[in-house]
C-alpha cells in the first residue's frame, strides 16, 4: 500500500507540473505572488511552490529545516513561498507570533485548506470566523478549569482500566495506539457519554485513518490516505447521528441530563436567532472536537513515554512526585484536582516534550486586508502561516535548544509567544486545561506502574504532518515490585 501511494503522489507531482508549464507556455497570466514590497522568498515550482519541500523535511524527521533554512538565507523573520497551491508568507519567532495572535478577527483570520472541507462538508467556507466564535462559545462551560475539576475522577478511573486491560501482565507493548485509544477513549466518555468499549472500538480504526488523512496530500485515489480519511468520514458521521438521534430521544423522555456533555448542551443551544444547529452540523462539530481532544494529547503522551525512557534522570523526578502523590492517597481513591495541581514537574517535563517535539507544527491564517509588517506589503488573501519550531527550537529564546531541560518552565516559565504548542491569543487552543488533565492522568497511571526500555533504541521520528515514531514505539515493559 505505501508503494501503491507512492506511486500515486509521483503521478499527481508529474500531472500538476506538466499541467503548469502547458499553463505558463501557452497562456498569459498575471501571477498571484507579484504585488510591490513582498517579503523575500521563492515561490518554488508552478501551482505546488514549495509544498514538497515544506513535507519533505517533516518526512525526514526535521520539520524545522524547512524554517531556518529560509529564516538565514534571507535575513529576515518573514519569507514569502507557494504552500498547498497557495501564496503563502511564514512568520518567524515572538514578535510575529505575538502579531498574529494579537490580530486575530482583526487584520487575519484562521484558514483551513479545501481539503479540509471535503472530510467536514458542513463546515462553511467563507465565515470561518463565526464558525469558529460559535464553537467556543459552546464548549468553555465544559473545558475551562473549574468545570474539568469534576473530570479528574472519571479520566483517573477510565486510565486505570486501560492500563489494566493493554499494559498490565505484558511483557512488551507498542506505545503509539495505545495513547491514542486511552485519549479516545477519554473524549468519547467525556463529549458523548459513550463508555461501552466496543462501540468506542467500532468508530477507532476508522477515526485514526481520518485523523491520519486529514492534512495529508489531496490524492483522491483508492488507498490514498485523503480517499481513507473521507471515507472514514462519512462512516464515523453516520455512527454519530445515531448517537446523536437517541440522545434527542433520551431528552425528550427524561432520560438524559441537559448538563451531561458537550453533545447535550449542543442540541439544546440556539443562536441569537433562536435556530438550533442540525444534526449534520452538530455531527461534525464533535468529530472536530474528538480530533482536537484526542490526535494531539495521544502525540504528548507518545513522546513522554519516548524521552522518559532515554532519560533515566527525568524519570526517576517524575516517578518520586508521583508516587508521594499516591502514598499519600487512601487505597483506591481516585485522583482529585488538588493531586493534579501537585505535579508541576511532571508537567513541566511535558511541557519540554512539547517544545522539542510540538504535536502540532503551526497553523494558518488568511489576511483579511492589505497591511505592513516589517516594512513588508502582506496582501489582502494571501494565507499566513506561523510555526511552532521557528521559536521552539531556537537558541534566542531557548539556550542549548536540542538539550531537554525541564527547569525551562520553573517559575514564570518561557517569554511570552515562544512557548505556543497551543497556539495563543483569542484562538488559544480551548482543550488546553483538558489536554494537560489527560496528559498528567497517564503520566500517574504510567509511572506508577512501570519503567520501561524502548525496544528499538534509536527509532526515527517522522513529522507527516504530526510526529510519530516510525515504528510506533515499542517497548520492554518492566512492572515496579509491590
Amino acid at each position: 500500500m505505501e508503494d501503491f501511494y507512492l506511486s500515486s503522489l509521483f503521478l499527481f507531482v508529474s500531472f500538476v507540473s506538466l499541467f503548469s508549464l502547458f499553463f505558463f507556455l501557452f497562456y498569459k497570466h498575471r501571477s498571484p505572488f507579484t504585488a510591490p514590497n513582498l517579503p523575500p522568498g521563492n515561490i518554488g515550482y508552478p501551482m505546488i511552490g514549495e509544498t514538497l519541500e515544506f513535507l519533505s523535511a517533516g518526512w525526514k524527521g526535521h520539520p524545522e529545516k524547512f524554517i531556518f533554512d529560509r529564516m538565514n538565507k534571507y535575513s529576515s523573520n518573514i519569507f514569502k513561498t507557494s504552500l498547498l497551491m497557495e501564496p503563502t508568507i511564514v512568520f518567524c519567532g515572538a514578535s510575529c507570533n505575538k502579531f498574529l495572535f494579537s490580530n486575530e478577527s482583526k487584520l487575519v483570520t484562521s484558514w483551513w485548506p479545501d481539503t479540509v472541507y471535503k472530510i467536514f462538508p458542513s463546515a462553511p467556507h467563507k465565515d470561518s470566523k463565526e464558525e469558529s466564535k460559535k464553537v467556543r462559545n459552546l464548549v468553555p462551560m465544559f473545558l475551562k478549569p473549574e468545570a474539568l475539576q469534576r473530570y479528574v475522577g472519571v479520566m483517573d478511573s477510565i486510565a486505570q482500566r486501560h492500563f489494566a486491560s493493554f499494559w498490565e501482565d505484558k511483557t512488551e507493548v507498542t506505545v503509539f495506539p495505545l495513547t491514542k485509544r486511552y485519549t479516545f477513549l477519554l473524549a468519547c466518555r467525556l463529549f458523548m457519554s459513550v463508555e461501552d468499549e466496543n462501540h468506542v472500538a467500532k468508530i477507532e480504526g476508522p477515526f485514526n485513518r481520518l485523523a491520519s488523512g486529514i492534512l495529508s496530500l489531496p490524492i483522491n485515489l483508492p488507498g490514498t490516505p485523503f480517499n481513507k480519511a473521507i471515507k472514514a468520514s462519512k462512516f464515523i458521521r453516520k455512527e454519530l447521528l445515531v448517537i446523536i438521534n437517541k440522545r434527542k430521544e433520551d431528552l425528550a423522555e427524561g432520560k438524559a441530563s441537559p448538563t451531561q456533555d458537550i453533545l447535550t448542551h449542543m442540541l439544546l443551544t440556539c443562536d441569537e436567532n433562536g435556530q438550533y444547529m442540525t444534526e449534520i452540523d452538530i455531527a461534525d462539530k464533535i468529530l472536530g472536537l474528538l480530533i482536537g481532544g484526542h490526535d494531539t494529547a495521544s502525540t504528548a503522551c507518545t513522546f513522554i513515554v519516548k524521552y522518559l525512557a532515554e532519560l533515566p534522570r527525568i524519570y526517576n523526578g517524575v516517578y518520586q512526585e508521583q508516587m508521594e502523590i499516591a502514598e499519600s492517597k487512601p487505597l483506591g481513591e481516585l485522583l482529585t484536582w488538588n493531586d493534579i495541581n501537585k505535579m508541576k514537574y511532571s508537567w513541566n517535563v511535558a511541557c519540554e516534550v512539547m517544545r522539542l517535539t510540538p504535536p502540532v507544527q503551526g497553523a494558518y491564517r488568511e489576511a483579511n486586508n492589505d497591511f505592513i509588517f516589517n516594512g513588508f506589503s502582506i496582501p489582502k488573501g494571501w494565507k499566513l502561516y506561523w510555526n511552532v519550531n521557528s521559536t521552539h527550537k531556537s537558541p534566542e529564546y531557548f539556550p542549548e535548544p536540542d538539550k531537554f531541560d525541564p527547569i525551562r518552565f520553573e517559575g514564570n516559565g518561557p517569554a511570552p509567544y515562544t512557548f505556543v504548542p497551543f497556539g495563543g491569543g483569542p484562538r488559544l487552543c480551548p482543550g488546553k486545561e483538558y489536554a494537560r488533565l489527560e496528559i498528567l492522568v497517564f503520566i500517574h497511571n504510567l509511572v506508577k506502574r512501570f519503567k520501561w526500555k524502548k525496544v528499538i533504541p534509536n527509532e526515527k521520528v517522522v513529522f507527516n504532518p504530526s510526529p510519530m515514531p516510525r515504528n510506533d514505539l515499542p517497548i520492554h515493559l518492566y512492572p515496579h515490585k509491590a
